[in-house]
């Protein structure tokens, strides 16, 4: 227990860095911003970011090793060990690049597959959610404006508020059906996407999130917030998450209502 606090701290101070440099550069005239590969965005604050985490990591944690969206895998260098930190220097760039102030860099530790503790930082919105296994799960303005939070009491989906990301994806996973059954049942629906729908959910302002996609960055710094919370995460077929992996975010009440209607059909 006492570990995974001491990692909360320095998950803490990796965020501190994390928003000096990209509040500086945040609706910057002087923004670059590149296209990868997979024809996403990457901008000169996404680089920069990591590159900080990076080098704080280095000094901090020898014997972890780090995985980041832009600079992929670095073993220790103390040598090969069981923890590594997963790092996704900003989620939610095409928002960052147009100036909408929802992104936020997300900082998990992992041991072995697992992530066992989770920060998440969107200092545009003046708010981190952060949780450690057996720890509980917060949500304040730092470390000691904290208040632990919790998911929803909601039982039934046509009572649930539901959030996705986008339809696109649903299209082309050949769910999309499956979904906007979803949507037209629940008692509300909202696209809010990337990481603030499943902070919502661990808050219990809203009651389950789905996505036919997302790389180990992306989640795994949400996982142990949102179990922390009391809720529940797996990928469209029930089973734990993984690389690549498609995403159930619920309470735990809903959970296998949203997997039954998400479900294949013929």
């Amino acid at each position: 227990m006492a570990g995974y606090a001491d990692d909360l701290a320095l998950a803490h101070v990796l965020a501190d860095s994390a928003d000096a440099i990209s509040m500086a550069r945040f609706r910057a005239l002087d923004l670059l911003v590149e296209e990868k590969p997979d024809l996403t965005p990457v901008s000169d604050a996404d680089t920069a970011v990591e590159k900080a985490i990076r080098a704080i990591l280095a000094r901090a944690r020898p014997r972890d090793g780090v995985l980041g969206e832009e600079f992929g895998r670095t073993a220790a260098t103390a040598g090969p060990g069981n923890r590594h930190w997963v790092i996704d220097p900003i989620d939610g760039t095409k928002n960052f690049v147009r100036g909408v102030p929802i992104w936020a860099t997300l900082i998990a530790l992992m041991e072995g597959d697992t992530p066992v503790a989770g920060l998440v930082s969107a200092p545009a919105l003046g708010r981190r959610w952060w949780a450690g296994r057996g720890l509980g799960a917060f949500a304040g303005r730092n470390q000691h404006s904290a208040t632990r939070i919790n998911v929803s009491s909601v039982r039934k989906l046509s009572d649930a508020s539901f959030c996705y990301a986008s339809l696109n994806g649903w299209a082309d996973n050949g769910r999309l059906d499956q979904m906007m059954d979803i949507l037209l049942g629940v008692w509300r629906s909202r696209a809010y996407g990337d990481f603030y729908g499943y902070m919502l959910l661990a808050e219990g302002a809203l009651d389950a999130m789905a996505e036919p996609e997302l790389s180990l960055w992306d989640m795994a710094a949400l996982i142990p917030i949102v179990t922390e919370a009391g809720g529940r995460i797996t990928d469209l077929d029930g089973r734990p998450t993984a690389d690549k992996s498609s995403v159930i975010g619920t309470n735990g009440l809903l959970h296998e209502s949203v997997l039954t209607a998400l479900a294949r059909r013929g």
